[in-house]
């Protein structure tokens, strides 16, 4: 079996997931929406796209397209998602899933409702830390699990401030604000993607952004937010907790490793940091960090690569870690460029098998609120001051 996907929204991002679907076999064409239309039809002529749409409406509106790909502004992700299971159409979305509790529930009620595949692409699913510790988890190698941290670490003036410029246009401050806790899940997903289990409750707290640039500035901002960063404290379903930072003015070199995890159990831990990464229980450390190293495909130079901000090149062009299992992908794919650390064939494959065999995909609706969920709640007790705030759960995805 095959499908056609629209995809919407040619931004800096769309078009590493335009190639991947266009080049795998259970894809039978892709088509190019985006608000500016020049946008779109050159993503068309330069991957020799199946066509473009002048508008979202117009591609839900086509037997031509069966299923679609949101990559738009993180705040638009929940109803154009909703328009997309409402006009019949299987849909992939980048992060985060939705803003609020009600926007995730009223998706999971359409996927409900439809039947139709919902997936969304968080990175950290399989960012090479998570799949070793999702291993490890599974053949009990930490005993039991208490506690973990999961950091989204990437300073604003290492590429965020060309990309909201390319994105936002004249009026980019307004939405460069975005909380931070708002865009939650490539700390929590890397966190809950190895441990299966879910937040129950959070306290968090932000601090005020003083760089007086006008971007976190609270006067300026769509979203009323002044925090540049945020560290929320979770408690989990069965006992333990995880503590996640969302940082936006850090010295850090984002550009080598912006997501990192540590987890620790009664029998092993296992920590990252930027450079290395090691495995260690009572009997002493060994150093994993090549085992989690994913190999550049794509040199940062490559002319595709022109329009992304050289600080954020490195999220478009990295290969397999040794930890990821190929074997499941399509050969194609060992030709083609990566991204996020080696997540992108893995995302696009997954979303292509659950469509065509109708089974769920890795991060399906429910699997999606509980790595977004903690993060809106979370911003909820920031603003709050810290309290400790109970976050719904939307429970298991059924049986398929």
């Amino acid at each position: 079996m095959t499908f056609s996907i629209g995809i919407v929204g040619a931004g800096q991002f769309s078009g590493q997931f335009a190639k991947l679907f266009h080049a795998h076999p259970g894809v039978r064409a892709v088509y190019v929406t985006d608000l500016l239309p020049e946008r779109a039809e050159r993503l068309v002529a330069a991957e020799g796209l199946a066509g473009t749409f002048p508008t979202y409406e117009a591609m839900l509106e086509s037997r031509d397209v069966d299923a679609v790909a949101i990559f738009t502004q993180r705040w638009t992700h929940g109803p154009l998602v909703l328009q997309g299971l409402g006009a019949g159409k299987h849909v992939y979305s980048a992060v985060p899933m939705a803003i609020s509790t009600q926007e995730i529930a009223e998706i999971i009620d359409a996927v409900k409702a439809t039947g139709l595949t919902y997936m969304m692409g968080e990175t950290s699913q399989y960012n090479p830390a998570t799949v070793h510790a999702r291993d490890k988890i599974a053949e009990g190698a930490f005993g039991r699990l208490f506690y973990a941290e999961g950091d989204y670490v990437h300073d604003m003036d290492l590429g965020f401030y060309e990309a909201y410029r390319y994105s936002g246009g004249e009026r980019w401050k307004e939405t460069a604000s975005y909380p931070p806790l708002l865009y939650p899940t490539h700390s929590v997903g890397g966190v809950l993607g190895a441990w299966r289990t879910h937040a129950v409750s959070v306290s968090a707290i932000g601090v005020v952004d003083d760089r007086g640039d006008g971007v976190f500035d609270r006067s300026v901002s769509r979203f009323d937010n002044d925090v540049s960063n945020a560290t929320a404290l979770f408690e989990v379903a069965g006992g333990g907790s995880f503590r996640t930072n969302e940082f936006r003015r850090v010295g850090y070199p984002s550009h080598i490793r912006e997501s990192r995890f540590r987890f620790f159990g009664t029998e092993a831990s296992m920590e990252q940091l930027a450079t290395v990464a090691l495995w260690q229980d009572k009997n002493g450390v060994e150093d994993i960090s090549e085992l989690l190293e994913p190999k550049p495909t794509t040199s940062p130079d490559d002319p595709s690569l022109q329009h992304v901000a050289p600080e954020l090149r490195a999220a478009f062009t990295s290969g397999s870690a040794p930890v990821h299992d190929r074997a499941r992908l399509p050969r194609v794919f060992d030709r083609m460029s990566n991204g996020h650390e080696g997540s992108h064939h893995f995302l696009a494959d997954d979303f292509v098998v659950a469509v065509n065999s109708r089974t769920l995909p890795s991060v399906n609706a429910w699997v999606a609120a509980r790595y977004t969920l903690p993060g809106i709640v979370a911003h909820e007790s920031a603003r709050q001051g810290g309290v400790r705030l109970e976050i719904p759960d939307f429970g298991d995805a059924p049986e398929m």
